[in-house]
């Protein structure tokens, strides 16, 4: 695309193509998936009003970034009384640690993902995915399986801990692959 300031429709596409990873950026940022809704539909109303700032549309992701960033702590003032939020300096970490992936490597990382989501029994598989089923879910499954919350979270984060090798083995032999073709 050249230098033209991008018009309604494409900043529409922008967002749309981006609003997943802009919404995992919130999610590093904020206590809950409801604090990630409020912030998103404000940034998204600031987007829309300063359209005319952004450049291009290759630059809209950072340039979204920034002003999810700046959404994000003006929500954090108002759990700012809450004992279990995280203190500007870690905030402050987790927002400049942020670095812009190459699509082919999320790309690449899904394929991944999703390969090593394939070699899970299906029962470990829904119980990977439980906790991005909504508010209560793994709650609502301890309490019909007779199980404790607790003991399903330390099951979910050994198999997320299983997925993340899978996934970081399935990345180098790709990786090596691509390097002897």
């Amino acid at each position: 695309m050249s230098d033209e300031k991008p018009s309604e429709e494409q900043f529409l596409r922008g967002f749309l193509k981006s609003e997943e990873d802009l919404r995992s950026y919130a999610r590093a940022l904020l206590p809950t998936w409801e604090a990630v809704d409020e912030v998103m539909q404000e940034a998204s109303v600031v987007m829309w009003r300063k359209l005319d700032q952004l450049r291009n549309e290759s630059e809209f992701l950072p340039w979204a970034k920034v002003i999810v960033r700046f959404e994000s702590l003006k929500a954090r003032r108002t759990f700012a009384r809450d004992r279990h939020q995280f203190g500007d300096d870690v905030f402050d970490l987790l927002a400049a640690g942020d670095e812009i992936p190459d699509e082919e490597d999320l790309i690449q990382e899904r394929q991944a993902l999703k390969q090593c989501l394939g070699k899970l029994d299906p029962d470990q598989r829904e119980l990977v995915l439980l906790p991005y089923r909504g508010h209560g879910a793994v709650t609502d499954l301890a309490e019909s399986s007779g199980r404790t919350v607790n003991s399903l979270y330390k099951k979910i984060g050994r198999l997320r801990e299983k997925l993340s090798l899978c996934v970081d083995g399935e990345i180098s032999a790709s990786g090596m692959e691509g390097e002897f073709s």
